[in-house]
């Protein structure tokens, strides 16, 4: 890929956001009908590729379990409010209704409470006692500590997910998550991320994960562009990461890495071009955040925005559209792509000739006019 010149000392490689790309119709047209959603990862099926993620905001056990009831998988956030508070509900009423100029000293204050292990292997139960689906999510630096409780209490899918995580972490005072021998060690299904770019991607792939994040996630809530300057621009490096899951299954005789799209996902058509740019799922935030029964009511924040000492984030309003439902199949009452999301999503498929996910990866895209 040819690269454009900033200076006489750095150049630099052209990438696109989803903003910058569109799908192109093709000959053929189907009906929506026809048209098949469906998601497996390892042994476990979904009839939606949506993950919500593991964001107070978005995810309770009460939201994971609709979630999993409407056919996705929520990702419970095992740092959380539900792991910290018996009574989450009420610290949550209080994170609603913090003045502007106080919210990241007091989210601090809230999340510097003890994370609770009796907490984690109640809340997981909660959600296995319903039957869907049961996945919590850590961070790289809590992995270690928690996860024993973790697999004693009984996920079916664990997510390690960081602002950026890499299978060759270095550390001069801790010593770092070794991923390969953790995701071998466990007997259940590994999502991990954020990646950005091809390299990293495959690092991760042979650490022997089922499934690579793209993106930094955060979205609306995320200040990580304004406080680090680092930034993946979600359609290139969606398409990197799945061009770095395609050599591993060549590398490894076979074996397929599912690439979910985490980061930049505000509208129906963004999940489109995330799947059009090699995605086999996305998990949404802010989308889902959205929604009437979402924890936030309209309120968003993600843990970059109580980091103890470099905040890369806010507690945001985002509105509210509905519930959870009306958020994912509609009916919709606007114009703006912020419900309905799989009803767009089969729209699209169906009008660009598409039957089911995999072959929507090979849909055609442009880079629009207007980006030019």
């Amino acid at each position: 890929m040819s690269e454009i010149e900033i200076g006489r000392a750095k150049r630099a490689r052209r990438a696109y956001s989803f903003d910058d790309i569109a799908v192109v119709p093709s000959r053929r047209t189907r009906d929506t009908e026809v048209v098949n959603l469906n998601w497996t990862i390892d042994a476990h099926k979904f009839d939606i590729p949506v993950v919500a993620a593991p964001m107070d905001s978005v995810v309770s056990p009460e939201s994971a379990i609709e979630i999993g009831r409407l056919g996705g998988v929520g990702v419970l956030n095992l740092e959380g409010l539900w792991t910290r508070y018996e009574d989450a509900d009420a610290v949550l009423a209080r994170i609603r209704e913090l003045p502007a100029d106080q919210a990241t000293l007091e989210l601090q204050k809230i999340y510097a409470e003890p994370i609770k292990p009796e907490l984690i292997t109640a809340r997981l139960a909660q959600i296995r006692e319903a039957g869907v689906t049961v996945a919590g999510a850590l961070s790289p630096q809590r992995t270690q500590e928690f996860s024993d409780v973790v697999v004693k209490a009984g996920v079916d899918l664990f997510v390690i997910r960081g602002t950026t995580v890499s299978a060759e972490h270095v550390s001069a005072s801790d010593e770092p998550l070794n991923l390969k021998k953790f995701i071998y060690e466990l007997d259940v299904p590994v999502i991990v991320g954020g990646a950005a770019t091809y390299t990293a991607a495959l690092h991760l792939m042979r650490t022997g994960a089922a499934g690579v994040l793209v993106g930094f996630g955060g979205g609306a809530a995320s200040t990580t562009r304004t406080a680090l300057g680092v930034q993946a621009p979600m359609a290139t490096a969606v398409a990197d990461v799945a061009g770095a899951r395609r050599d591993y299954m060549d590398e490894s005789g076979g074996r397929y890495v599912h690439v979910i799209a985490d980061g930049g996902l505000g509208t129906s058509g963004d999940i489109v071009k995330a799947v059009a740019m090699g995605a086999d799922a996305v998990m949404l935030g802010t989308t889902l955040a959205r929604a009437t029964d979402a924890p936030g009511q309209g309120w968003h924040w993600g843990h970059e925005a109580y980091h103890r000492e470099l905040p890369r984030g806010n507690r945001v309003w985002v509105g509210q559209i509905g519930p959870m439902e009306e958020v994912l199949f509609g009916p919709s009452s606007h114009a703006n792509g912020q419900s309905n999301l799989m009803g767009a999503l089969r729209r699209s498929m169906a009008t660009t000739g598409y039957s089911d996910l995999k072959e929507f990866q090979r849909v055609e895209v442009v880079v629009s006019p207007s980006s030019c």
